[in-house]
C-alpha cells in the first residue's frame, strides 16, 4: 500500500514541474520536444512559404524544390539542437 502512495507521488510532482508561465524552459530529463515544435516551426513555414511564392512566380519547379531539402534539414537539426539541450553547458 506504501508503494502506491509513492508511485502517486512520483507522478504528480513529474506534471507539476511544467511552468505554464514559461512553456520554453527546459524539462529536467533534457527531452523538450514541445520547446523544439515553438522555436522551428516560424522557420519551417517562412521556408515552404518561400517555396509557394517560388511556384507562384512561375519559377521551374526543379529550381523551387532545390530549396527544400535545406529548408528541411535545417528544421531537422534545429529540432534535434532544441529537442536534447544540445547547447545547454555551451551557453
Amino acid at each position: 500500500m506504501a508503494t502506491q502512495h509513492t508511485e502517486i507521488v512520483k507522478n504528480t510532482d513529474a506534471a507539476s514541474s511544467f511552468d505554464p508561465d514559461a512553456p520554453l524552459e527546459s524539462d529536467s530529463d533534457g527531452n523538450n520536444r514541445r520547446r523544439a515544435i515553438l522555436a522551428v516551426t516560424p522557420f519551417l513555414v517562412i521556408g515552404l512559404g518561400n517555396l509557394v511564392l517560388l511556384l507562384g512566380w512561375g519559377i521551374e519547379p526543379l529550381w523551387a524544390f532545390a530549396i527544400l531539402p535545406p529548408i528541411l534539414f535545417c528544421s531537422a537539426l534545429a529540432y534535434i539542437v532544441f529537442s536534447t539541450d544540445f547547447l545547454s553547458d555551451r551557453t
